[in-house]
C-alpha cells in the first residue's frame, strides 16, 4: 500500500514497517472455517510466555535516556488523516474517496493510521450490527461480504442462579433484520474496500502525538517512535516517527482514546455534555458441536451472575460454522470494590442458559474492551479546529440496543461529507466542520440515542437493577423515549466505587479447566505477544503515593477490574500499606 512516488520516503516506511514487527507480534484471531482449519492451533505454536513487572522506577536515569524529540521527523502534508482504523475510521476514508472519485478528484488523499499490525487485529469478533449504514456506504456489501449470519430469533432472560425466567424484550433489542458478523474480518474487509477506493491504510503505525498550528488548530499527527528500549534508550533499530500534516484529522480512536481525551481537553467539547460512562465487556469465541450450534440464535440476559447494586447483563450469538461468541457487560459504575468482572464472566458460563451450548466445545478466543454507555447525555461536541470526533470516541454506542457499529459508521460518514465540503470551497486555513454537528443533530443517530436516553440512569434508582427493569419497560413500550424529562447519570462511574470497609469480601470458586479459566490463560488467547525489551506503555505519576492512598480504601481493585491481570499488588513489607504496586507487562 505504498503512498504514490514522491509524496514521502518509502525507504522510511519500509524501515518503520521492518522496526515495527520486531517491537509486536500480533496474533489475531482467523474466524474463518476454512482458514481456520487450515492454521495450526495457536496454543500449539505460541512460545512460552513469560510475565516480568515493573520496575517502580518507570524511566531511565537522565543520563542515559534518549530524548525522543532531538531528532527532526519527516513528515507528509494529506487532505484528510483519520487515526483509527475500526469500522468508524474505514467508513470515513471510503466515503471521502467516493466523494472525491465521483467529482473528479483522483489526487484527492486520505491517509488511514491503525496501531494494530493489520487491520482488524484489534477488533473483537462476534457481533450483531444493524446493517443500515452498511447498506448506504456499500449497497453491494450483501452480496459480496460472505460471513454474515442473518438473525433467526431473540432470546431474553432473567436468570437467578440455577434458572432462566423469559422477559420481554424491548423493541429496541428485537434482532429482525440483523446480522451476526465477526466484527474482526468485516473490518478486515472494509479495509480491502478502503484500499480498492485509493485509501493509504497503514497499519502498524500508531498515532502519538497530536500537532498543531501556530493559530492552536489541529494540524494533524505523529506517529510513535520505533526501537526505544524499555530504558528509554534508544536501540539499533530506533527510527522517529513521522508527521501526517492534514486540513482535517478524523480522530477514531474507539472508546477512551489517548489523543482524543487530549482535543476534548484543549478544545473543552465537553462543556455542555456529562461525563462520560463506562462499561467493561468481556468476550470468548467458542468452536461447539454442531448438535449444539443454533445459527442465527440471540440471547441475552439480565440478573445472575451480578448484584441487583451493578448494571450489566450477559449474551451468546450463533454465528459462522458453529461459532458462538459469549461475554458479559459490567458497568464500571459497580459499588463494591471486591467484583471482578471477569471472575463473574466465569461464573457466568456455569448458568444452564449457557453451558448447554458449550458444552463439549473449544474457547478459541478471548478479548476485553470498554465501552462508552453514557449515550445521548453524554455525546461531547464532535467538531473542533481542524478536526472532528467519529465513531465510539465520541460515545454513539446505543446502550439497550447493545448495538453502536451503525451509529459509528453513520457519524464517520457524516463528517468524510462535511469535509469534503469545506475541502472543496478552496478556502485556506484550518477547517471547522459547522455542518458535521448539524447534521448529527439532524440525523437518526441523534434521535435513536435520545429516544433511550434514560434507560441507562434508570438503574441508578433505589430499586436498582429492578427499578431499572420496570422503568425501562416504561419507556419502551409506553413512553416510547418521548418523556419530557432526561435523567442525569449523577455522578462519574470512580464517585460510586464505595470503599472497601462498606462492602463484604466476593470469594470466587477456581476455575475448572473446562468453561472457566484463570486469567493467564484466557490472556494467551488474545493472540498478543510483544518484545522483552518493548517499553510499557502505562505511566504512574508516583508508585508508592498510589499505593498509599488507594490500597487502604479499595485493597486492591485494580487487581480485580483488569481482565488481562494488568495491575497487581503484592506483599511487600517494607512498605507503609505492606504491599506495593506494580504493573504486570509481558515478555
Amino acid at each position: 500500500m505504498a503512498a504514490p512516488p514522491g509524496r514521502f520516503s518509502h525507504r522510511l516506511l519500509r524501515t518503520l514497517h521492518t522496526a515495527l514487527q520486531k517491537e509486536t507480534r500480533l496474533n489475531p484471531a482467523h474466524f474463518h472455517p476454512a482458514r481456520r482449519r487450515s492454521l495450526p492451533s495457536p496454543l500449539a505454536t505460541r512460545p512460552p510466555r513469560f510475565f516480568t513487572t515493573t520496575s517502580p522506577k518507570p524511566f531511565a536515569s537522565i543520563d542515559n535516556t534518549f530524548d525522543p524529540r532531538l531528532p527532526d521527523r519527516e513528515s507528509d502534508t494529506v487532505d484528510v488523516c483519520i487515526v483509527g482504523g475500526g469500522p468508524a475510521g474505514l467508513s470515513a476514508a471510503i466515503r471521502l474517496k467516493q466523494l472525491a472519485s465521483a467529482a473528479g478528484n483522483e489526487d484527492f488523499r486520505v491517509v488511514l493510521l491503525e496501531k494494530a499490525s493489520e487491520i482488524g487485529a484489534h477488533i473483537l469478533s462476534g457481533a450483531v450490527i444493524e446493517p443500515s449504514a452498511l447498506d448506504e456506504l456499500l449497497p453491494a456489501w450483501r452480496d459480496e461480504y460472505e460471513h454474515a449470519t442473518p438473525a433467526t430469533s431473540d432470546r431474553m432472560r432473567f436468570l437467578t442462579r440455577t434458572r432462566a425466567i423469559p422477559i420481554p424484550a424491548p423493541p429496541q433489542m428485537k434482532n429482525h433484520g440483523n446480522f451476526i458478523v465477526s466484527l474482526n474480518q468485516l473490518t478486515k474487509w472494509l479495509g480491502d474496500k478502503a484500499e480498492e477506493l485509493g485509501v493509504e491504510v497503514y497499519p502498524g503505525f500508531a498515532a502519538a502525538e497530536v500537532l498543531y498550528d501556530s493559530d492552536g488548530s489541529v494540524k494533524g499527527v505523529a506517529t510513535n517512535d520505533l526501537g526505544i528500549a524499555r530504558s528509554g534508550k534508544k536501540k539499533p533499530s530506533f527510527e522517529r516517527g513521522m508527521e501526517f500534516h492534514a486540513r482535517a484529522t478524523f480522530f477514531a480512536e474507539g472508546c477512551h482514546g489517548s489523543l482524543t481525551k487530549e482535543v476534548i481537553r484543549k478544545f473543552d467539547l465537553r462543556s455542555e455534555s456529562e461525563p462520560q460512562t463506562y462499561g467493561l465487556g468481556i468476550k470468548e469465541v467458542w468452536e461447539i458441536p454442531a448438535e449444539n450450534h443454533r445459527p442465527g440464535q440471540i440471547t441475552h440476559s439480565l440478573g445472575y451472575p451480578l448484584p441487583a447494586d451493578t448494571y450489566g447483563g450477559g449474551w451468546m450469538y450463533h454465528f459462522g460454522q458453529n461459532l458462538v461468541s459469549i461475554g458479559l457487560v459490567v458497568g464500571l459504575d459497580y459499588p463494591n470494590p471486591f467484583l471482578s468482572p471477569y471472575q463473574e464472566f466465569q461464573k457466568m458460563k456455569h448458568h444452564p442458559l449457557y453451558s448447554s451450548s458449550l458444552k463439549n466445545g473449544t474457547c478459541i478466543s478471548y478479548g476485553a474492551r470498554a465501552l462508552n454507555e453514557g449515550g445521548f447525555q453524554s455525546i461531547p461536541k464532535v467538531a473542533f479546529p481542524g478536526g472532528a470526533l467519529v465513531g465510539d470516541t465520541a460515545g454513539f454506542l446505543n446502550v439497550p440496543k447493545i448495538k453502536g457499529t451503525h451509529t459509528a459508521m453513520r457519524s464517520a460518514m457524516l463528517a468524510a461529507e462535511a469535509a469534503f465540503s469545506a475541502l472543496s470551497n478552496g478556502a485556506a486555513g484550518p477547517v471547522f466542520l459547522f455542518k458535521y454537528e448539524d447534521a448529527l443533530r439532524s440525523s437518526s443517530i441523534w434521535a435513536e440515542l435520545r429516544a433511550v436516553r434514560n434507560f441507562r440512569p434508570s438503574f441508578h434508582s433505589p430499586l436498582k437493577l429492578y427499578g431499572g427493569i420496570l422503568y425501562s419497560g416504561l419507556e419502551a413500550f409506553l413512553l416510547r423515549g418521548k418523556a419530557p424529562w432526561t435523567l442525569s447519570h449523577g455522578a462519574t462511574d470512580a464517585a460510586r466505587t464505595q470503599e472497601a470497609d462498606r462492602r463484604t469480601k466476593i470469594e470466587y470458586p477456581k476455575p475448572d479447566g473446562v468453561l472457566s479459566f484463570d486469567i493467564l490463560t484466557s490472556v494467551s488467547r488474545t493472540g498478543t505477544n510483544h518484545e522483552e525489551d518493548q517499553p510499557v506503555h502505562l505511566r504512574v505519576e508516583d508508585w508508592e503515593a498510589h499505593a498509599t492512598e488507594h490500597w487502604p480504601r479499595f485493597k486492591g481493585l485494580e487487581n480485580r477490574f483488569c481482565p488481562a491481570g494488568v495491575y497487581e499488588y503484592v506483599e511487600d513489607q517494607s512498605k507503609d500499606v505492606g504491599v506495593r504496586f506494580q504493573i504486570n507487562a509481558q515478555k
